[in-house]
């Protein structure tokens, strides 16, 4: 695949077709960012017409090269380049419905809109953070499978707004510190941000910093074909991962907004365009693009056509071709689903009393023994997550055979970097943090959900009971906040059997991501049937039913089911009849038809209990009194003091009960 330099003119045409596309459907949307696809149009026709390895006739080739668009705002700048290399679905009529309801060309690119989109980016900092996890993915799968199968690159587009985003010094320190050498990044150095003159508010050198992360470093001129060529050549020789500062003019060839921030967010109007038109020589009517021109994007296109045939090949010949097949559609052993089977069995027949968090380390032991997908980590909190197991040795820039990363104290970065790896492909990644960290993970974790990616999130301590660490560990509004969040699944499960079942429930969710919250502190395992159906799939059941008409229903997750479990006991000696229900995951709960879980719920007045923000339990209980929980924040001191201090108590469930059955 030798790199086909292109003559000047040649260049500029086809650069020149990528801005005005951009400007044209920037002016008939009415609204856009026009500036950095004009000023970055150079960079990328370099990219995709000496260097990229990609085929728009298979846009889900396994070994083609990642492109991320980092600077999401500049997103005509990708369905430009997609329409001129001929991705089959980008049309010039969906560039003409340019932010339009119903088109794939959404104001910010969109992952499963458009195809050749490799993941959706806007939130500025996201694009760069992913792509690290797409790098560490490709290494990763590079090391199981072999470099005939897996052997491509990630190419990035950064701008000044996602270098500032603290996410970036996560993502860069990382890709650094793992020497992550088939990793690009073009930084669009506009010098100009929405205020103005980035010198408003920073001074930053950022080559410095990159350096200072263990990156290769260069500077070119973003306008000069031959520099930035030359540039990616010395990347690509380069073991480390690679920053390219791009010096470009935002707006260029604008006539009199070039290098000006008005051409950041806004349309150009009909005069500055027209005027452009003239600066650069593109006669052209709006959307068109003259033959000749498209003739070289074709080319360019077809540049890679060789050596996806090769790869064809070498796959049709490979004995790993049918684990590989396996392990990019995600598909477990049929070992894993009968070893949890058993696992369940072992809990109810064992009767653990152990932290859920540790539950869920004995499950990870047979999840990880039994597959080879999932890729652990945790950030900076493997002894207190429990996310490693003896079959998740450690990843480092030397080994990748490994399955255990050390994402360290880069909670962000760490759920970015997930989205890569589901993103490439290959591998099902969980990492841990504390739920009160969920904050710090937030941004990434809603992409994980907006994109529909099996990203699993481990987060434990997940109450008032991890105890003295105090109110600034204790989460309070996280799980209201997770479970707002569409397309997310939260499990909060009671014992482990219920662990077991979660983590089930998320390996067999392959279209969105999962939290398991976790306890720090032991609960007893609350359920011996010898039934083997898995009834946190339900998200909610039974789990003591009434001799007779119920009185009261109390409703509990996590730790608390096992307290309401010991209230019911309580209330029977009093002559009251209290069903219990466990309800680990309202997502899946309200995916059950209408006659069950009214069933489950019943007619009987309700008592929720959850150490946690009462937000959202309305659903299911209607009684203001109705919720045992929390309403402030925590406070230092040993969990079950806290307990009692808050009212979650036994002794209050059963009060309130009668309160409520008065």
């Amino acid at each position: 695949m030798p790199n086909q330099k292109i003559s000047s003119d040649r260049h500029n045409h086809m650069a020149n077709a990528i801005r005005f596309l951009s400007m044209d459907a920037v002016q008939a949307a009415k609204s856009g960012h026009p500036g950095m696809p004009m000023g970055m149009a150079d960079v990328a026709t370099v990219l995709f017409s000496q260097f990229i390895k990609i085929n728009p006739a298979d846009p889900a080739w396994p070994d083609r090269d990642r492109f991320v668009l980092s600077a999401g705002h500049g997103s005509m700048l990708h369905y430009s380049l997609n329409h001129l290399l001929g991705y089959a679905d980008m049309t010039t009529e969906q560039l003409r419905q340019f932010r339009q309801i119903g088109s794939i060309t959404a104001g910010h690119p969109e992952y499963g809109l458009a195809s050749g989109i490799e993941t959706t980016t806007g939130p500025l900092g996201q694009g760069l953070a992913t792509s690290v996890g797409m790098a560490l993915a490709e290494r990763m799968m590079s090391a199981r499978f072999g470099a005939s199968l897996v052997d491509h690159r990630t190419w990035v587009i950064v701008g000044d707004g996602c270098l500032q985003e603290g996410i970036s010094h996560e993502a860069i320190d990382l890709a650094g510190h793992l020497r992550l050498g088939r990793l690009t990044v073009f930084w669009d150095d506009n010098s100009i941000s929405i205020d103005g003159a980035t010198d408003l508010s920073t001074s930053t050198n950022q080559l410095a910093r990159f350096r200072a992360a263990g990156w290769h470093v260069q500077s070119v001129d973003g306008h000069d074909p031959d520099a930035i060529a030359a540039a990616t050549e010395k990347a690509l020789a380069n073991s480390r991962p690679s920053l390219i500062a791009c010096k470009t003019t935002i707006g260029f060839g604008a006539p009199t907004l070039a290098g000006s921030s008005k051409t950041h967010g806004a349309p150009l109007g009909d005069e500055e365009i027209a005027g452009a038109r003239k600066a650069l020589g593109w006669p052209h009517a709006p959307f068109v693009v003259p033959d000749d021109v498209r003739a070289d994007w074709k080319q360019a296109a077809e540049r890679s056509h060789d050596a996806y045939q090769e790869w064809q090949a070498r796959y049709a010949q490979s004995r790993r071709a049918r684990r590989f097949n396996e392990a990019i559609e995600g598909v477990h052993p049929q070992k894993l689903w009968r070893e949890l089977k058993k696992l369940r069995q072992q809990f109810k027949t064992s009767q653990p009393k152990i932290a859920t968090r540790q539950s869920s380390q004995q499950t990870l032991a047979v999840i990880n023994a039994a597959t080879s997908l999932t890729i652990a980590g945790s950030a900076d909190l493997t002894g207190s997550n429990l996310t490693k197991t003896d079959d998740t040795k450690p990843i480092s820039a030397r080994q990748f055979k490994g399955r255990y990363v050390y994402y360290g104290i880069r909670e962000h970065g760490m759920a970015a970097a997930m989205n890569g790896m589901a993103l490439h492909g290959g591998v099902v990644p969980y990492g841990g943090t504390f739920l009160v960290f969920s904050d710090y993970a937030r941004g990434a974790m809603r992409l994980s959900a907006l994109m529909r990616q099996q990203v699993i999130y481990v987060m434990t301590h997940d109450s008032i009971g991890l105890g003295e660490d105090g109110p600034t560990h204790q989460p309070i509004e996280h799980l209201a906040m997770l479970r707002a969040t569409p397309n997310l699944y939260v499990f909060r499960p009671a014992d482990a059997v219920e662990v077991a079942e979660a983590w089930e429930a998320a390996l067999s969710i392959s279209d969105a991501p999962s939290v398991l919250s976790l306890s720090r502190q032991s609960t007893p395992t609350l359920r011996d049937e010898s039934s083997s159906l898995n009834k946190t799939l339900m998200g909610g059941y039974v789990l003591r039913e009434t001799d007779g008409r119920r009185d009261v229903t109390l409703i509990a997750t996590g730790t608390e089911v096992a307290l309401a479990g010991n209230a019911a006991d309580q209330l029977a000696e009093k002559g009251m009849k209290a069903a219990v229900v466990s309800l680990p995951c309202w997502e899946l709960f309200e995916q059950q038809d209408l006659a069950y879980r009214h069933k489950v719920l019943g007619r009987a007045p309700r008592l929720a209990i959850e150490a946690a923000s009462s937000f959202g339990w309305d659903r299911y209980v209607s009684d203001p009194k109705g919720f045992i929980g929390m309403n402030s924040f925590g406070e230092s001191a040993p969990a079950p003091d806290l307990y009692k201090h808050f009212g979650i108590t036994v002794e209050n469930i059963v009060e309130t009960v009668q309160e409520l059955t008065l």
